[in-house]
């Protein structure tokens, strides 16, 4: 499964927290017809001509009641704001949870990148 969108600025609480992501406006996502399953996805973001391996969270919705789209690109720390990027969902880690401390999100998304890191993902042709 492939979206595409620009990158547009978020509540930029993964960065504070160590693990920055790149956010799709979810209004370019509904408008592609490729609805899936609130959840972390392992996958890869497509940036200019490189692809870089990720770990992808759709939704739940945000402040403004819009689906979430983002992604933790692993092992990158430019700047990507308005650029056109493409995420390519390809394996489901696990569904969509709230926790009830940040440390505790902190571990489960480092636990989150060991697996997708150890799925041997390969984008499609």
């Amino acid at each position: 499964m492939k979206i595409t969108g620009k990158v547009i600025h978020g509540d930029k609480y993964g960065r504070t927290i160590g693990f920055p992501t790149a956010n799709i406006d979810s209004l370019e996502y509904s408008s592609q017809d490729t609805l899936l399953a609130h959840g972390v996805y392992g996958g890869f973001v497509d940036v200019g001509e490189d692809a870089y391996l990720a770990g992808i969270v759709i939704g739940p919705v945000d402040s403004t009641g819009r689906l979430r789209l983002e992604a933790h690109l692993i092992d990158f720390s430019n700047d990507l704001y308005d650029k056109v990027v493409t995420f390519h969902v390809l394996k489901y880690v696990r569904p969509f949870v709230v926790y009830d401390s940040e440390e505790i999100l902190k571990k489960e998304i480092q636990s989150d990148i060991i697996v997708i890191k150890n799925m041997n993902l390969c984008l499609p042709e």
